[in-house]
């Protein structure tokens, strides 16, 4: 498969015949809508031979419970894991399943050959994410064996392939008792037969400061983990100005420093599946930006009528729009800037992909993909 960035006065029929290939390829493929209008900067993937980098690797994609049953048979041909989101617990260790049934995609999971992942998380009553919680968890050996016999019970019970980690915002005194717990989940999972994955928020140094990356020690939890999950987006996020969710300058440095402390062949690279639309001008405290998926970013800017623009040191697609009088920046990410995630994978010999979400199909990404690796099952 090769990228095809569109040109003033394309249309799909003329790329199609141009390039050899069927104009139905390249509505499929990209997911146009009817009357299949382009823009000028749109990144579209073509179904010709071109090259891979000849390595197996895993993908794994984080989905909710209610996701749409199509959705996720689309895109479970294309995952070695399906991260379920997710399950909590109390204080006392007692497991809290998700508010939705998750039997349905566990099932079609494994019809699918895709191994379904517990995700365990914080959260309290109102979805956020909760520090006292797990310092009065993990600071507590009773409550920690309780929950880890709970967590193998519902592995063997509902038919888990593994456990992911997935704790955010620790406080800092919590370190090492942190990176404790997560070794006592894992050599009770590999007991059973499965792994166990930590997920880590985009640190750059050991002393990197701030609620997010101090008690996330990368050496000991790539120790005590099977494997890791970089979460390399959300430098672009809600509340934040206007830029690229996973610059690529910014994800390239957290491989070069995370490669220092975790071993390649133990390390998946976050890949984010969505992008933030900004109405300007961004006021901090203020400005909340609009979550959006990245099909649906491409139809905001083709009914705009406007270019895509594409930074070079982000590796991002990016674009502005009027309406209402206001302005509004997006930004998102396209094959171009999968490509230049993808290329960071095989240059670093990572072991895989994990993908934040995948409640919205993005089909091109999936093929970019499948093309340039052969995906473990």
């Amino acid at each position: 498969m090769t990228i095809y960035t569109v040109q003033p006065g394309d249309t799909v029929d003329a790329i199609a015949a141009e390039n050899g290939v069927t104009a139905a390829s390249i509505i499929y493929n990209n997911q146009l809508v009817y009357p299949y209008g382009l823009t000028v900067g749109q990144a579209l993937l073509l179904t010709l031979p071109d090259f891979s980098y000849n390595r197996q690797i895993r993908s794994g994609g984080y989905a909710y419970p209610f996701i749409n049953p199509w959705v996720l048979e689309q895109s479970l041909p294309y995952l070695s894991d399906l991260y379920v989101f997710s399950y909590g617990f109390t204080v006392e260790g007692e497991l809290i399943p998700p508010w939705s049934d998750d039997s349905n995609m566990i099932a079609a999971a494994k019809a699918a050959g895709t191994a379904p992942i517990l995700t365990l998380t914080p959260f309290d009553a109102s979805g956020q994410f909760n520090n006292v919680l797990i310092n009065s968890l993990i600071n507590n050996p009773a409550a920690v064996d309780n929950l880890i016999n709970n967590l193998s019970a519902q592995i063997v019970s509902s038919g888990f392939e593994g456990v992911d980690i997935d704790f955010e915002f620790i406080l800092p005194q919590d370190r090492i008792p942190f990176a404790n717990f997560v070794r006592q989940v894992r050599e009770a999972v590999n007991a059973l037969g499965y792994p166990v994955s930590v997920a880590v928020a985009p640190k750059t140094s050991d002393d990197q400061r701030g609620l997010l990356y101090e008690a996330k020690d990368y050496r000991l939890l790539g120790e005590a983990a099977n494997y890791v999950l970089l979460m390399t987006y959300e430098w672009g996020y809600t509340y934040g100005p206007p830029m690229a969710v996973a610059p690529l300058n910014q994800v390239r440095r957290m491989v070069e420093y995370a490669v220092t402390r975790i071993p390649a062949e133990k390390i998946h690279l976050g890949i984010p599946n969505y992008g933030y639309d900004w109405a300007l001008p961004f006021e901090r405290g203020v400005s909340m930006a609009r979550t959006l998926g990245n099909v649906e970013a491409v139809q905001l800017a083709v009914g705009y009528n406007v270019p895509i623009q594409f930074d070079e040191l982000a590796a991002s697609p990016f674009f502005r729009y009027e309406t209402g009088g206001i302005t509004h920046e997006v930004w998102f990410e396209d094959v171009r800037s999968l490509e230049a995630k993808f290329a960071l994978v095989n240059e670093f010999g990572l072991r895989g992909i994990g993908i934040w979400q995948i409640m919205q199909l993005f089909r091109s990404g999936y093929l970019l993909l499948a093309d340039r690796f052969t995906i473990q099952k």
